[in-house]
């Protein structure tokens, strides 16, 4: 029923204006769901409120000791953090994005990536969304997790950085983002999986944490953040998640402060929606060629990627177009690299359909990333993966030895 590629016929539909717009995938739903699902809603079908309830959000992110206190609780030993660069003297972090299907295409890169993880001496991961594929989990303790994450990432015993995407916050219409409260299910996962880091629905990640005995500022911090109500497919019918409502504003709130009080050498920005993109769904305040609306453009997550995240970040690390590109700064988004890796199960349609200057792009392989940081240097390592044989391809190497916080003075 699903093709991954739903595009509403005209911007910032609800989704119930998009089904009476659109009776062919009302019927699909209906097929999918019962007739039933279209009147009532899937939510409402699969457990209604107490199926969606929310944690509560925690405004000022890095809740690391939240998470662990419910970790303990549930008798669960996380993997840990690393607290020391590895034998090259890096931290060596894998990164994925659009992962979750549970198919051959995963499994490959997957078994790819344990062999590149050995060799590099990973002691992190990301997921940059899209974590459970179609319509995200159904609680939080759905199956999904273990066919869709547990089992294809074992042996990558590291702490995994996870961020929400669209298909992780789907309303009735799959990959919508038309119900964010749903990703709080991935949230609550985390007090049960070693490796599933997310702690809150946005949160920051230093390495080595500034606590650690022996280390003076952190080498890198990662700033997670929930983009998708500000780059839904559809409009956001709750008050709380509406674009100017009290969840982004709070968001927004801490992005600013963690950005400007953070020490690190290098800062790293992980959402699932990229601020710049060659693939088909384009760039942000354009999304999937919408020039108007709210949300189905992603005009506001432009605005926020612009005022408070270019010339702040090194790096602006997302999913949602199924390929792999290391685009290059400029003076448009002041020295911050955008890179695009949602390749780890799906491939895009073999063509660029933009045109920002790319250091390197790839729009028809799988594949993932390594992200290696030391006080010298970062650098990203893109690899390609041929299903048949499950093999990684080094296929690109950028590396920079300056930061943007060297260069740029913030941004308020």
């Amino acid at each position: 029923m699903c093709d991954d590629e739903l595009i509403p016929p005209r911007a910032d539909l609800t989704e119930k204006q998009w089904l009476r717009a659109d009776p062919p995938l009302a019927r699909d739903l209906a097929d999918t769901w019962g007739p039933q699902a279209v009147a009532l809603g899937r939510r409402t079908l699969l457990g209604g409120a107490a199926a969606g309830a929310a944690l509560a959000v925690l405004p000022f992110g890095a809740p690391q000791a939240t998470a662990a206190r419910a970790t303990a609780a549930r008798g669960v030993t996380k993997f840990p953090f690393p607290d020391a660069p590895n034998r090259k003297g890096e931290f060596a972090v894998l990164v994925t994005g659009d992962s979750g299907t549970g198919g051959e295409e995963q499994l490959a890169v997957t078994e790819a990536a344990r062999r590149v993880c050995r060799a590099e001496g990973i002691s992190l991961a990301v997921g940059l969304g899209d974590n459970i594929y179609e319509n995200g989990p159904e609680s939080d303790h759905d199956s999904e997790f273990r066919d869709k994450f547990e089992t294809p990432n074992t042996g990558i015993d590291v702490p995994w950085l996870m961020v929400l995407g669209n298909h992780d916050c789907s309303g009735l219409i799959p990959g919508s983002g038309g119900d964010p409260s749903r990703g709080d299910r991935e949230v609550s996962y985390a007090a049960t999986s070693p490796r599933w880091y997310m702690p809150s629905r946005y949160y920051n990640v230093a390495l080595p944490s500034s606590g650690d005995a022996g280390h003076g500022d952190p080498v890198v911090e990662f700033f997670a953040l929930d983009t998708n109500p500000v780059a839904s497919t559809v409009a956001q019918t709750s008050a709380h998640y509406k674009w100017d409502g009290p969840y982004m504003r709070a968001q927004r709130q801490w992005l600013d402060a963690s950005l400007a009080a953070s020490r690190a050498r290098w800062k790293v920005v992980l959402g699932h929606h990229p601020y710049l993109n060659n693939g088909k769904h384009g760039s942000a305040g354009s999304y999937d060629g919408f020039l108007i609306g709210h949300y189905t453009r992603g005009i506001h997550l432009k605005e926020l990627y612009e005022q408070v995240v270019c010339g702040r970040a090194d790096l602006i690390l997302s999913g949602h177009d199924h390929t792999l590109q290391v685009l290059e700064p400029t003076t448009r988004t002041a020295g911050t690299r955008q890179i695009v890796c949602g390749a780890a199960a799906k491939s895009g349609d073999g063509k660029a359909h933009f045109d920002h200057p790319a250091a390197w792009q790839n729009f028809s392989d799988v594949g993932f990333m390594v992200l290696k940081v030391s006080e010298r240097a970062m650098t990203v390592d893109t690899y390609t993966v041929d299903v048949p044989t499950r093999t990684a391809r080094l296929a690109h190497t950028t590396t920079t030895s300056t930061a943007v916080a060297g260069r740029n003075s913030a941004v308020g």
